[in-house]
């Protein structure tokens, strides 16, 4: 009897971590840009760091990382690199200061377009957005995919800006526009970056430059108090990150050709649920007649 009891234990075990929420998403990450993006992981401070931090994804490539339950952090694109003689890894936007592909616990330098992550958060939820706080240098989309309870919403920014970002907030490489600065970046004024006297959602209002962002790209990070239009919730999904989707995605009904691919491993986890769950259930009807 002392086995079976032990066998009934272990099955609710079993169903209470399939029916908990708590589970480890992926990320895939597609690059639909007409040129080479570098995309860089950076985990939250106290969070272990996700394998790679750092990769290439040529034109029409992708990539799938396994990120475990309750991961935060950042991840962004990187363009126009290059490796010198010495094998120093820079590249013009979106580097991380690492001199390599991997950027090995270092974050973007700014101006880039930032998606942030906080899985498993407040109510089992996932949190997440798409931030042009600290400027922007390509278009980019998360699409939560097989995802319930929050809005599961797409974020990000699918215009690009480089071309008629504000001349102020311009960054130029050989006259053409490569990146958007923010204003904070750009000027270090306390009420653009929402510092000193402007800490507080009451003082650090939109700005003109904000509002250039928020228009274009209306479920995207434009300030730092811009959170009721642009953080999004869900929970147990998984999540593609576009660079240069083709079009802007408002909801998870995505028509990207990928959603076909992740769909298939949401089967195959599935699949592997229901067979876990017959061969518990095959456990304890043996063990019962057994007694």
């Amino acid at each position: 009897m002392a086995a079976l009891q032990l066998t009934i234990v272990l099955v609710m075990f079993f169903f209470l971590q399939l029916f908990s929420g708590a589970r480890s998403s992926t990320f895939t990450i597609i690059n639909k840009c007409s040129y080479t993006v570098w995309p860089g992981v950076l985990s939250s401070a106290g969070i272990p760091p996700l394998s790679p931090t750092g990769f290439v994804l040529q034109q029409g490539e992708s990539k799938s990382i396994d990120v475990p339950t309750s991961w935060s952090g950042r991840l962004w694109g990187r363009t126009l690199c290059t490796q010198d003689s010495s094998g120093k890894f820079t590249c013009l936007t979106g580097d991380c200061g690492s001199s390599t592909i991997e950027c090995s616990g270092a974050g973007a330098i700014p101006p880039a377009t930032l998606a942030e992550f906080t899985l498993n958060g407040a109510s089992g939820l996932d949190f997440y957005d798409v931030s042009l706080v600290d400027g922007y240098n390509l278009p980019m989309m998360v699409s939560p995919h097989g995802g319930k309870g929050g809005n599961c919403s797409s974020a990000g920014c699918a215009a690009e800006l480089n071309s008629n970002c504000p001349l102020e907030l311009k960054v130029v490489d050989r006259s053409e526009g490569v990146a958007c600065n923010s204003a904070c970046n750009a000027f270090g004024d306390p009420k653009y970056c929402c510092s000193g006297a402007y800490s507080t959602p009451n003082t650090c209002k939109p700005s003109s430059y904000s509002k250039f962002f928020k228009t274009a790209c209306p479920t995207a990070y434009s300030y730092a108090y811009d959170d009721g239009t642009s953080t999004f919730t869900c929970a147990g999904a998984d999540y593609v990150i576009t660079f240069c989707p083709t079009t802007p995605s408002t909801s998870v009904k995505t028509s990207d050709p990928m959603a076909v691919d992740v769909s298939a491993s949401s089967r195959s986890t599935s699949s592997a649920l229901i067979v876990g769950v017959i061969t518990s259930l095959a456990i304890i009807w043996q063990f019962w007649h057994l007694f």
